[in-house]
């Protein structure tokens, strides 16, 4: 159980972070806000307080317009980052019944309905990186594909769904490392993926704790009729995630930048990744995905951790502290290479909203663990 104080000044960060709509993009449909709104569901469903609710209201009230159509989405780019969103929408149909909703998120699974893939199945990341699959892209677009097919696809995706984990697992794992590759790139062409694996050079915090999420958010979307779906992610989830709990900080619990680099001057203890940890364990053990006994205090001491030391306080305004700003692979020559070097490079910023997103996610998850 979480410190009475430390508790206090997380919600006092979380009531003042969603006071209005300030502290999102209100020009550009985007995977950030996407995780800011996903919190927002999460935290109204743990406390059921109407701020949330009305956030998300609000926000989509801005974008979505009569007739369905985002501001600001472009379908053609075919970028799974602009999927991330989706799960809002599904959330705003639920919440009010207009129809504007329910053509918008049509509109977002007809992207992947004609999304580009690789010749072994899954999305390709974006148009601008074709034959590309990358750990973020699971949790960008499958939790909402998988939300969507569960309520009103007939649940004839799960299939697909589970078929781009188990590639990612076959592709992507180090079964030495126990951890997963950022990238892969099954043309093996682009100049920073492995010319016999197609996969990048190294273990990036955030995309490992991107591809943690997306399998327990896809898993708490499915109907429980498919189990052998289910047992699959599951499998998936609990190896990676006794592969990265190898790696934890022995004083402070948390994650490096670059995991398994702890050796390397510059790489320091980083939050997003940290805290989307976090949340995944707690809610895999809500889900019995996880043993609880075994695996709650873990995921309660890494948010711990991360509210006790990066989350700060300075004349009396609260800061997130430690997130890697942006991270990614290419795709021009020579830049965003993959190496040690490169993620290490990466501004490190305060209040990002990925770190402020996945913090609150575990916190949610934390208290609805909590009400059982």
């Amino acid at each position: 159980m979480l410190k009475r104080e430390n508790a206090e000044k997380l919600e006092r960060f979380i009531e003042d972070f969603y006071q209005d709509l300030s502290k999102v993009k209100m020009d550009k449909w985007n995977y950030e806000d996407g995780c800011i709104l996903t919190a927002a569901i999460q935290l109204y469903e743990a406390t059921g307080k109407e701020r949330f609710r009305d956030f998300i209201l609000e926000y989509m009230d801005s974008y979505v317009t009569a007739e369905g159509e985002i501001l600001h989405y472009k379908k053609e780019d075919f970028n799974l980052d602009n999927i991330a969103p989706g799960r809002a929408v599904i959330f705003a149909y639920e919440q009010t019944g207009e129809e504007r909703y329910r053509r918008a998120m049509e509109l977002l699974l007809s992207q992947l309905a004609e999304q580009p893939r690789i010749k072994a199945g899954n999305f390709w990341h974006k148009l601008i990186y074709p034959n590309q699959v990358w750990l973020d892209g699971l949790f960008m677009a499958q939790p909402f594909y998988a939300a969507y097919d569960t309520r009103y696809g007939g649940k004839v995706r799960y299939v697909d769904i589970t078929d781009q984990f188990a590639l990612v697992h076959k592709k992507m794992f180090n079964p030495e490392k126990k951890l997963y590759y950022h990238g892969y790139d099954e043309s093996r062409s682009i100049f920073w993926a492995d010319r016999e694996t197609g996969c990048s050079a190294n273990f990036w915090l955030r995309s490992i704790a991107w591809f943690l999420m997306s399998l327990v958010d896809t898993m708490e979307e499915m109907d429980s009729w498919a189990y052998d779906y289910y047992r699959q992610l599951q499998d998936i989830y609990k190896e990676s995630i006794r592969g990265i709990l190898d790696y934890r900080h022995p004083e402070s619990g948390l994650f490096y930048q670059v995991v398994d680099r702890a050796d390397i001057p510059g790489n320091y203890l980083e939050t997003s990744g940290s805290s989307m940890t976090a949340a995944s364990i707690l809610k895999a053990c809500r889900l019995k995905a996880l043993l609880a006994e075994k695996y709650q205090p873990t995921g309660e001491a890494i948010l711990e951790s991360v509210i006790e030391r990066k989350l700060q306080e300075k004349d009396g305004v609260l800061t997130l502290l430690g997130n890697c700003s942006v991270a990614g692979l290419g795709p021009q020559e020579g830049r965003r290479d993959g190496s040690v070097e490169y993620y290490l490079s990466e501004p490190v910023t305060a209040d990002d909203r990925k770190g402020i997103a996945a913090t609150f996610m575990a916190y949610a998850q934390y208290l609805k663990l909590q009400a059982l």
